[in-house]
């Protein structure tokens, strides 16, 4: 799958969405807002309702060529990290992207509840929400309490304070360190 894709399920964090989006947005990525369901709109946790830019269900899906700087990120939340967990055709998606050389990342409660669901885990260094690390633990994952984490081809956050530095950990993947740099200072960072 090419591209850079924030997936939404209702419940979803606002800051870890839409922060991620607009970092992305200010270091030139094309990145849309994809619903998990049919509805274009999505309530996140705390009662804002967001537009997204299109339909998981029409996503162009093919996986060839799909390379490093090639994302599907989920913002944490809840239930919006369990709505997007339950969602087996993302899981499956996911499972493909990664497999096929796609980077994933994920946030708060996201890595616990979706990024464990990937198919080998073990190794994999990550932070996330405290209480929702036992899952990628169980399965040879290193918990990290930092604020963000890259390794390899996956990116994790640790929670809605530290969405920013999320965001520019996936900037500097698919844009490189003078970007998210660049990025930064213009945020007074």
């Amino acid at each position: 799958m090419k591209g850079v894709y924030i997936f939404m399920a209702d419940g979803f964090e606002d800051v870890e969405a839409l922060a991620t989006r607009d970092v992305l947005l200010r270091g030139g990525v094309d990145v849309k807002l994809i619903s998990i369901s049919d509805d274009p709109i999505v309530n996140s946790a705390h009662g804002l309702m967001v537009g997204t830019d299109g339909l998981m269900e029409f996503l162009d899906w093919d996986h060839q060529e799909t390379t490093a700087q090639d994302f599907m990120i989920f913002p944490g939340g809840m239930p919006g990290s369990s709505n997007l967990a339950g969602c087996k055709s993302l899981i499956s998606e996911m499972n493909t992207h990664y497999a096929e050389g796609g980077s994933v990342a994920a946030i708060c409660a996201a890595p616990g509840l979706v990024l464990s669901q990937l198919e080998n885990v073990e190794g994999l260094e990550f932070t996330c929400y405290d209480s929702f690390e036992d899952m990628l633990i169980a399965r040879g994952a290193k918990f990290n309490p930092a604020p963000a984490v890259s390794c390899g081809r996956i990116v994790t956050g640790r929670s809605a304070g530290h969405a920013i530095s999320f965001a520019l950990e996936i900037l500097k993947a698919i844009k490189g360190e003078e970007t998210a740099e660049k990025v930064k200072k213009s945020m007074y960072l």
